[in-house]
């Protein structure tokens, strides 16, 4: 328990044995002045009467704040539960939505690369026949110029 409940406990103790100890000063009849008419009744039967109507009346007090509380916590884990699935779902369509664009940028930079490697593979192909051909003009002109400088037999 906690200190303050045990303190409480402490002192209501001390006044029911307070009580007990002067039971008969405490049924002894007096004079009590009520502002307009004065009536017999005992002072101290009267005092643990307020007592004991104070006491209950805090504990229907605190029993009903902490229903209200109990309540309103409740609200709000139902309420936080509530916005941690919308989150999450809103979570999940980002992240199928961030899927979407990467498949779609992923597609997009493929058909580039296609692209740019057809466009690589013609010019390829091209630098081969102007090659195949400079080399064959370079053949063809070394094989002219050996053939004018070597001497005919006849």
């Amino acid at each position: 328990m906690k200190t303050r409940t045990l303190f409480l406990l402490a002192v209501l103790m001390l006044i029911a044995v307070f009580a007990a100890l002067n039971w008969s000063a405490f049924i002894a009849p007096s004079t009590l002045s009520l502002g307009i008419t004065e009536v017999q009744a005992p002072l101290g039967l009267l005092m643990l009467g307020l007592i004991v109507f104070l006491v209950t009346l805090f504990l229907v007090f605190v029993l009903t704040l902490q229903a209200t509380v109990l309540l309103d916590t409740r609200r709000h884990a139902k309420d936080l539960r509530a916005n941690r699935e919308l989150a999450d779902k809103a979570e999940a369509s980002r992240f199928t939505e961030l899927r979407g664009f990467i498949e779609s940028e992923l597609h997009k930079l493929n058909l580039r690369d296609e692209a740019a490697q057809a466009v690589t593979l013609n010019r390829i192909e091209q630098v081969d026949r102007d090659f195949r051909a400079a080399l064959k003009r370079s053949e063809n002109t070394l094989a002219a110029q050996i053939a004018q400088q070597t001497p005919r037999q006849s």
